[in-house]
């Protein structure tokens, strides 16, 4: 899942340094994630995994690395096999 969050901020945020040299646990917005980005990046997200990120998760936090982001779509993954 990692990889493929990396993938999908490689082609959707325009960081300004490679996805792929971030640590799990980098400060996305330190490394040029705007706010824009986000957007495109939510979207891109919920094609990927098949979820849609409710309103609640729609913080800054969700974005801020590529661990947060990861356990959110775990989190939206086993609730919507649980339904």
């Amino acid at each position: 899942m990692k990889n493929a969050l990396r993938r999908i901020l490689s082609e959707s945020a325009r960081l300004d340094v490679p996805a792929e040299t971030l640590a799990d646990d980098a400060d996305l917005y330190a490394a040029g994630l705007s706010s824009l980005a986000t957007v495109h990046l939510m979207l891109a997200i919920e094609d990927e995994f098949g979820i849609e990120i409710p309103d609640r998760l729609l913080t800054r936090r969700l974005f801020s690395s590529i661990d947060s982001m990861a356990a959110a779509v775990t989190e939206l993954q086993q609730a919507k096999a649980a339904a």
